[in-house]
């Protein structure tokens, strides 16, 4: 006797919010057809162009311009057949109870049309040539529906990673963080049907670098100073992003930031804080406002005469695990300070001198004085003294 089909119910009930959703968003278009108009969406613009940094709110958002994509348009046509074709394989996905990932949308929508023009030529056009524009596509329908795709139980790789003394519910199992052994839990690619059912911490603790991430859970960092202790593994994925918000915002933990010292880990820290360009219309459920950069900064490296801060790492330290700035280090740090959510006094501040010493420093670098300084006396002393920056 066979057994019966397992059932998530919390992924049925968000397959029935993400269908319900797609119905009412698309009627208008069903209506628009049965009036014999020509079909058009109206969505935001996603580009650099429409994206405005709300200083009060410190968050990347969509701005007010909207864009019109018709069927009967020689210029639209084409990005408006994508978007319906990557709405209907969706659909159908919600409907069949699937797990799609962004891969297999890609090759579900790829396919070639064969037709033949005004001049009775046979011509061919491909549905999407690369992943990059169906990827587009799909960023599309997130802002037409109003839905994250992980609320379409639209699959991802899994990057980042968490531990620390805190129970959670993920389908129908309950999972201890705190006993994953020398191990971590990877943040699954549906963080908002992750159930928070108890937690046992002061602080949320984001690591760019997995190697460290791995060093300071070996050491027992989470437990010693009640902490959760989460990597993104370099630039942070969405779930990753996602689950750190929804441990500030529903759980009121303070969230710090520690990455290298460098432009790139500087950008990724403000992903997590304010958003990214390219998903400015999700900043309101990806970033998280109040999260706060630890380290590594350049006045931990050479001090701060103006504060009488001194520096973490000596002279002899500093030419030993000091790496020299490349044109593109240079190059970003330019973009960067011209960025307005980077124009405060204390990030001007930390750009200039990266730009006057052409220098930067990984956080194995500080590991390098050893495991016990990073986690005994670094991060402790700067969460305890305010040395961060907000």
């Amino acid at each position: 006797m066979s057994k019966p089909p397992f059932v998530d119910k919390v992924d049925v009930e968000a397959r029935r919010k993400a269908i319900q959703a797609f119905r009412e968003r698309f009627k208008a278009l069903l209506e628009q057809l049965q009036r014999g108009e020509n079909p058009t969406l109206i969505l935001p613009k996603r580009t650099l162009a429409n994206t405005i940094y709300d200083e009060k709110r410190k968050l990347l958002l969509l701005g007010p311009e909207k864009l019109r994509r018709s069927l009967f348009n020689l210029h639209e046509a084409k990005k408006f057949m994508q978007t319906m074709l990557m709405a209907k394989i969706i659909y159908e996905a919600l409907v069949n109870n699937e797990y799609p990932t962004i891969r297999d949308l890609y090759y579900r929508g790829k396919h070639t049309i064969v037709f033949v023009d005004d001049k009775g030529r046979r011509r061919e056009e491909n549905t999407w040539d690369e992943q990059k524009e169906s990827d587009a596509v799909l960023r599309d329908i997130e802002v037409f529906t109003g839905m994250l795709r992980e609320e379409m139980l639209i699959l991802s790789k899994e990057k980042g990673k968490v531990v620390g003394n805190m129970r959670i519910r993920s389908g129908n199992d309950v999972i201890d963080l705190s006993k994953m052994g020398h191990g971590a839990w990877a943040i699954e690619p549906t963080p908002d049907l992750i159930e928070f059912i108890d937690v046992d911490a002061d602080f949320v603790l984001v690591v760019e670098k997995d190697a460290v991430f791995q060093q300071l859970h070996r050491y027992g960092f989470w437990r010693r100073y009640r902490a959760i202790l989460v990597t993104s593994a370099g630039q942070p994925d969405r779930a990753t992003r996602r689950f750190v918000r929804r441990l500030n915002e529903e759980l009121g933990l303070p969230v710090y930031v520690l990455t290298d010292a460098d432009p790139y880990g500087w950008y990724i820290y403000s992903v997590f804080k304010i958003g990214s360009i390219t998903l400015s219309y999700e900043s309101e459920r990806l970033a998280t406002p109040k999260a706060k950069f630890l380290g590594v900064s350049m006045t931990d490296i050479f001090g701060d005469p103006e504060t009488g801060k001194k520096p973490y790492l000596s002279e002899a330290e500093r030419k030993r695990f000091i790496i020299k700035a490349k044109d593109a280090d240079i190059k970003r740090a330019e973009e960067l300070y011209n960025y307005k959510w980077f124009q405060t006094r204390k990030w001007r501040k930390e750009i200039e001198i990266f730009l006057q010493k052409k220098s930067k420093l990984e956080i194995e670098a500080v590991a390098s004085k050893g495991l016990k300084f990073l986690a005994d006396k670094y991060i402790p002393e700067k969460i305890e003294t305010g040395d961060f920056i907000d």
